[in-house]
Parts: structure tokens; C-alpha cells; sequence
């Protein structure tokens, strides 16, 4: 390669020169700028009024954080609450229902047992009736009624009257068809139990069986009275 043709390559040209003078312009105005961008906010500022200054950031932020953690607090309390509320309010609604259950106020359903006394000769009386209701009692019976009209709470009563039997002021029909709803292996075992209820009936002059269901639905409600005397205490 010819020498001046060297000398040529190597020599920069006019806008290579004008190029190069360009880029460090603007790197050194971007350098001036950044540095003038640091110093803008706190250039004048002492460096005791800075200390004060991060000391009062400090506790801003202290003051934001206790706050937070208290907002954090309250709102947790506030669901624990509701929680605790819906849980009570839900544990209420359970026991009214059970005691209403009781009271013979509601209907009821569930696993229990029927049991069928049949009285030919007319020779079962209301003793006997209530002795076969109490033997469902000590066995578990939760709900109990009577040929489907007659609800048994404790404050049934069970009359004699002429030839029939009265249970709370009902006139119950031969045959007698007692529905139980508890354990009905228990009620069924405490039915059959030997001496128990069926030979009672028995002597008696009746026959008594009794069938284990899963499903047993009361229907009869109990005659609630308004009370004449009694008030609520204050």
C-alpha cells in the first residue's frame, strides 16, 4: 500500500474531529447535570440542620409504624369479634332450637322407634301409658308423641277418662302408636328389655312391639298455656 495512502487512513478527517468534540460536550453538560441535580436539594443546607432534619424523618417514621401496627390491631380485633359474634349468634340459634326441641314448640326428626300397644279389652290404662313413655325418657328420648296428635313434654299430663286415655288434653285412640327419636338401638334394647315394658303390657292384657327406624318425623307440637300468675322477675 502506497505511503500517502497510509498516512490518509491514519489522519482523522474534519468530521470525525467535529464528532468527537460533540460527545465529550454532552458528557461532560450530563456529568454537570447530575452533580447539579445532587446538590440541588440540600447544597445550601448546614449539616447540623441535616442531622435535625433525618432525626424528624426518623420519627415521622416511628409515629407511621406505631400508628400502622395500631390500625393493624384494631382491625384484627374487629374480625376476632365478628368471628366471635357469628359463632355465638350461630351457638344461640343451636340451643333455641333445642330447646324448642324439648319444650315441644318445634317439630323434630331423626333416627328413632315406633312403638304399638295394642289394648283389645280396653285394659291399658293412663298409668301404664305414662310408665311406657318414662321408660323412652330414661332411655334417651328426645321428642316424643303420641298416635301423631299428641306432643309428650314434662308437663304432659295423662287422664283416665271413661273408656279413653287423655294426654294433655287429648283423647288418644286404641291402638296406641308412641314415636320416640333418640338412639333407637337403645330405645328399641330398652323396650325388649326382659321384665321391662312388652311384659308389662303384657300382664296387662295387651300385646306392645317395637320397630327401629332411621327416620322418625313429629309433627305434633305441644299446647303451651299462657301463664296466670307467674311473671318475669325483673
Amino acid at each position: 500500500m502506497p505511503d500517502n495512502w497510509r498516512r490518509s487512513l491514519l489522519r482523522p478527517t474534519i468530521s470525525q474531529v467535529v464528532v468527537a468534540v460533540l460527545l465529550c460536550g454532552l458528557a461532560f453538560a450530563m456529568v454537570v447535570q447530575i452533580n447539579d441535580k445532587d446538590n440541588d436539594d440540600y447544597s445550601n443546607v448546614r449539616g447540623d440542620d441535616l442531622v435535625e432534619l433525618l432525626k424528624s424523618l426518623d420519627a415521622a417514621n416511628e409515629r407511621l409504624g406505631t400508628q400502622i401496627d395500631e390500625l393493624t390491631a384494631t382491625r384484627n380485633g374487629l374480625l376476632n369479634s365478628t368471628k366471635l359474634s357469628e359463632q355465638a349468634e350461630k351457638q344461640a340459634k343451636q340451643r333455641a332450637e333445642q330447646l324448642a326441641i324439648l319444650a315441644g314448640t318445634s317439630g323434630a326428626t331423626g333416627p328413632g322407634v315406633e312403638v304399638v300397644i295394642s289394648d283389645p279389652g280396653k285394659d291399658i290404662d293412663a298409668s301404664a301409658l305414662l310408665d311406657a313413655i318414662e321408660t323412652l325418657r330414661d332411655a334417651g328420648a328426645e321428642a316424643i308423641a303420641i298416635n301423631g296428635v299428641a306432643r309428650v313434654v314434662a308437663q304432659t299430663y295423662f287422664l283416665d277418662d271413661a273408656d279413653e286415655i287423655r294426654v294433655g288434653g287429648r283423647e288418644i285412640k286404641r291402638p296406641y302408636r308412641i314415636e320416640a327419636i333418640g338412639d333407637a338401638s337403645v330405645l328399641s334394647g330398652a323396650v325388649r328389655f326382659p321384665g321391662g315394658l312388652i311384659n308389662e303390657i303384657k300382664t296387662r292384657g295387651g300385646t306392645a312391639t317395637v320397630t327401629e327406624k332411621q327416620k322418625v318425623t313429629i309433627t305434633a307440637l305441644a299446647d303451651v298455656k299462657t301463664p296466670e300468675y307467674a311473671r318475669p322477675s325483673s
